[in-house]
């Protein structure tokens, strides 16, 4: 099992305690292109093709709300579900 593989289980299993820069590693590996925010935004903007999403930064944890919806973009991008299996 890869680094990025242990870090989605992690963040899959308890979406309550994810860093910010956990998912934003998360989300870069899946090809997403980061927007960071400016004028005193503390949203950080996520996108590929059709796909966006905004994440706002917070310490020390993300609220679980943002990392669910991160999860649900994700399911379709990342293969990790059907290897976990073989």
């Amino acid at each position: 099992m890869s680094k990025l593989q242990k870090l989605y289980r992690k963040i899959k299993n308890n979406p309550k305690a994810v860093s910010f820069r956990d998912l934003d590693k998360l989300l870069a590996f899946a090809g997403f292109k980061v927007r960071q925010p400016g004028g005193g935004s503390s949203h950080y903007f996520y996108k590929k093709k059709n796909k966006c999403i905004s994440v706002p930064y917070k310490r020390p944890y993300v609220r679980e709300y943002y990392v669910n919806r991160v999860i649900e973009l994700l399911e379709g991008e990342l293969d990790f579900e059907n290897q976990e299996g073989h």
